[in-house]
């Protein structure tokens, strides 16, 4: 009896699924800010991220088995690598938050949670069409949509720094916000990067 071929692109999709609720954990955290809470959230956004790491040692443990595979080796590898780098560094910013004490948020970094919450939850969607990616009609808007989002978040990237640099004169809490907006950014970078490697694995299977 042939052994049931693994099916990645539901694994795809699984990953993704963690990034998704790392992203809403950090804009709970946000929009609700409680300084006191960081230590209790970090800890949950960690386990996220531990699933994450479990599932995709998991796939790759099954890909070093796995005799033909849907999509090319290299490809499975890098998006897998892309989707936990979202994971990665949504962590990673909760992890600034408390490492450097930020006691108050400003409110351009909700409009970045914000924008990584649609950010995550648009490459989910893309993730979901993948599979049909030779005969899809849906799947380029979704990847327009990523590239889009990522573009506000630039953006609003550039309008943040400039606000911090102009309206403080607090030499820490500028050093503070700019590792945590450069962060943020990196998160809606990250969903773009994933993005990009769906678009290469088109574009090679065109």
């Amino acid at each position: 009896m042939a052994r049931k071929q693994t099916d990645y692109f539901k694994m795809f999709v699984d990953l993704v699924d963690y990034s998704c609720s790392a992203a809403k954990m950090l804009y709970n955290v946000i929009s609700k800010y409680d300084e006191k809470q960081l230590a209790k959230r970090l800890e949950e956004i960690h386990n996220i991220e531990h699933s994450a790491d479990i599932a995709k040692h998991n796939m790759m443990r099954l890909l070093v088995k796995e005799f033909i595979t849907p999509i090319d080796r290299e490809d499975i590898i890098q998006l897998s690598q892309e989707i936990d780098d979202v994971t990665d560094s949504i962590e990673d910013v909760m992890l600034r938050l408390y490492m450097f004490n930020i006691t108050t948020i400003r409110d351009d970094a909700l409009l970045f949670a914000e924008k990584i919450v649609e950010a995550c939850n648009a490459l989910k969607k893309a993730m979901e069409e993948f599979h049909n990616f030779k005969k899809s009609n849906k799947l380029h808007g979704l990847l327009v949509d990523i590239d889009n989002i990522e573009e506000q978040c630039d953006k609003i990237y550039a309008e943040s720094v400039r606000k911090l640099y102009s309206g403080s004169n607090d030499i820490m809490e500028i050093i503070k916000w700019r590792s945590v907006y450069d962060q943020l950014e990196k998160c809606c970078d990250a969903c773009e990067h994933a993005s990009n490697v769906i678009e290469s694995v088109i574009m090679k299977n065109s």
